[in-house]
């Protein structure tokens, strides 16, 4: 054993050097391109004054601080509270984004927003507004109660879908044409 080990020793010192390797850079990569920060499966929590306004579940997170954007892709769901932070509106979405800056969130492709007296919002791309806490779009938009169905395009309401405006409505039904 002493013999093998005297033997060894210089192969250890031959092939073990101070050189370093360095690793290869992928030259096509811009780094200003990339996230600061990412995520998967998050939960975030909106609050005021320590209220709960707003809690969002993502898929897939990528936070991009220099442009002051959050890019939401796989899914998203919202769930909008009120001032007894009571769950009265749900929000979902395939993608989305947040204005950092401004907390603006934006909601992308098979959009629903539901609260809970049974009204439903259905368009392809809602903003949720957080300066004045209200829903807006200008695209085509369905809106489904208990009594009536109405679509049209241009749509503003509070954050629990209680009182609403369609700007352009081009349908309206009652609960009697809806059975």
């Amino acid at each position: 054993m002493k013999y093998f080990f005297l033997l060894t020793l210089p192969f250890f010192f031959f092939f073990c050097n101070t050189q370093k390797v360095k690793p290869k850079i992928n030259a096509s990569i811009n780094v200003a391109e990339l996230p600061s920060q990412e995520s998967w499966n998050s939960t975030i929590t909106f609050t005021d004054s320590g209220r709960i306004q707003a809690v969002m579940k993502v898929g897939h997170l990528r936070m991009f601080s220099k442009q002051q954007e959050t890019l939401i892709d796989g899914y998203q769901h919202v769930d909008f509270y009120n001032p007894s932070e009571i769950k009265t509106t749900t929000l979902t979405s395939l993608r989305g984004k947040v204005n950092d800056a401004s907390k603006d969130l934006y909601a992308f492709e098979n959009v629903v927003a539901k609260n809970d007296s049974g009204t439903q919002l259905e368009s392809e791309m809602l903003m949720w507004r957080n300066k004045d806490q209200k829903i807006v779009t200008d695209k085509f938009v369905t809106i489904t109660t208990p009594t009536e169905k109405i679509q049209g395009y241009g749509f503003e309401s509070d954050q629990h879908l209680q009182n609403y405006i369609i700007h352009k409505p081009v349908y309206v039904t009652t609960s009697d044409s809806l059975r």
